[in-house]
């Protein structure tokens, strides 16, 4: 009979727990996929009196994760610490460095040092395997570095962010204002009490320096990734979105084209038709666009210990079957440049919150129009003269670079009462 596949956890938070409950309650299904046994025989944690809900009798138990990596009877290496530098970088380097295969759900890491640990595995010809990093247990990393390996990919873009998707689905559903729906996120474990990473766009464009390297076959790049987050977004701008036919998403997106590489995560207006405007709650979706197969729609659950478990055990089944993929998906890359965000060009939604007085709107048009940004459209609401109203203009597509011009101007006119609101439009 086939030894068991012998398994080296480090990190028994959430996803490391969840690993082993998955691994235990699934064991017959997990070793007919893999063609034999796969099991946690080690761990590593800082507590170990904590009351994790599963069993750890019967395993070797190493203070410093780095042990796990000189163990002898460890053949792979599982990391779900977290965080890009400390114990989880040393850990995966350590195990690479000592020929054993190693999975990650670690985002940050990769997206900061993907570029050192690919080449460390590459030296030690050993997998060093990620689903589990982005989208939890949509199969993102598959579907666009082996599913759609054919194809020539344009374009990927995600809801990558579970937090902000949930906060927003609350702003809207509920008329609630962002303050409002994170203190509830917090209360319901969506979000941490340190909501940083995710509410300012950071975890969302860790997850979008992946992607785009595995799409375009370039070197990850997360210093290239424009990054704005869901903290300046209204109630008042999310009923105006739907006003419009519109609704509002933090969006990740990554474009190819002969020009280069644009990668950004910001708010944008999706139109309310579209399958990602229906994404909702915690959900994540993906959205793959290659030159042969098309647009390609994944959509789950982006976060948990049950979904991003499910992404870990599919890369050690992946490794059980000898199955090895380079870790961006190719054994070269292309020398493509990244665009910044000043050159993108695209549609905006303006909102502005101005003294009902004549001649504001005329003002108002005249900074757009020395700017070279034509309208699509207006709206105001209601009229109470000498008082603040809030006034909506979408335009044509426009240059990033004309845009921030023509809003500097805007800002400075007495009658605008507060900074104008921008949003990107998008139909991803």
């Amino acid at each position: 009979m086939t030894r068991p596949l012998a398994v080296g956890v480090a990190g028994l938070g959430t996803v490391g727990a969840g690993v082993l409950g998955l691994l235990r309650q699934n064991a017959e299904i997990v070793a007919a996929r893999a063609g034999r046994r796969i099991a946690v025989t080690a761990v590593s944690s800082r507590d170990r009196t904590r009351d994790r809900g599963i069993s750890l009798e019967g395993l070797r138990w190493y203070d410093d994760p780095a042990a796990l990596a000189n163990d002898p009877a460890i053949d792979v290496v599982v990391e779900t610490i977290g965080g890009s530098e400390g114990p989880a970088r040393a850990l995966i380097q350590a195990a690479l460095a000592a020929g054993k295969p190693v999975v990650t759900a670690n985002k940050a890491l990769l997206a900061i040092h993907g570029a050192e640990l690919a080449e460390l595995a590459a030296k030690s010809d050993v997998p060093l395997a990620f689903e589990a990093a982005v989208a939890g247990g949509i199969p993102a990393i598959k579907a666009i570095r082996e599913g759609l390996a054919g194809n020539r990919i344009t374009r990927v873009t995600g809801i990558l962010n579970g937090t902000c998707n949930y906060i927003l689905t609350q702003m809207r559903e509920r008329g609630r204002e962002f303050a409002e729906a994170l203190s509830e996120a917090q209360k319901l474990g969506y979000a941490e009490a340190d909501p940083t990473f995710d509410v300012d766009g950071i975890d969302a464009a860790h997850k979008l320096a992946i992607l785009a390297a595995l799409a375009f076959g370039r070197p990850v790049d997360f210093d290239a990734v424009h990054v704005e987050g869901i903290r300046q977004v209204s109630a008042l701008d999310i009923r105006l979105a739907e006003e419009l036919g519109y609704r509002i998403k933090l969006l990740g997106i990554a474009t190819c084209s002969e020009g280069g590489v644009e990668t950004r995560v910001h708010p944008c207006m999706v139109p309310a038709a579209h399958p990602v405007a229906t994404v909702d709650g915690v959900f994540n979706a993906v959205v793959a666009e290659g030159d042969h197969v098309g647009r390609v729609v994944l959509v789950g659950r982006g976060a948990g210990a049950g979904p991003t478990a499910s992404a870990v055990v599919s890369d050690l089944i992946d490794i059980a079957r000898g199955r090895h993929t380079p870790v961006w998906g190719a054994d070269s890359f292309s020398a493509l440049p990244s665009v910044g965000m000043e050159r993108h060009s695209g549609a905006y939604y303006l909102r502005l919150m101005v003294v009902d007085r004549p001649g504001v709107i005329a003002d108002v048009t005249g900074a757009l129009r020395d700017a070279g940004i034509s309208l699509e459209s207006m709206l105001q609401r209601g009229r109470a003269p000498g008082e603040a109203v809030p006034v909506v203009l979408t335009t044509h597509d426009a240059r990033e670079s004309a845009m921030r011009e023509a809003i500097a101007r805007i800002a400075s006119l007495d009658a605008v009462l507060e900074s104008p609101a921008l949003i990107r439009i998008e139909s991803p």
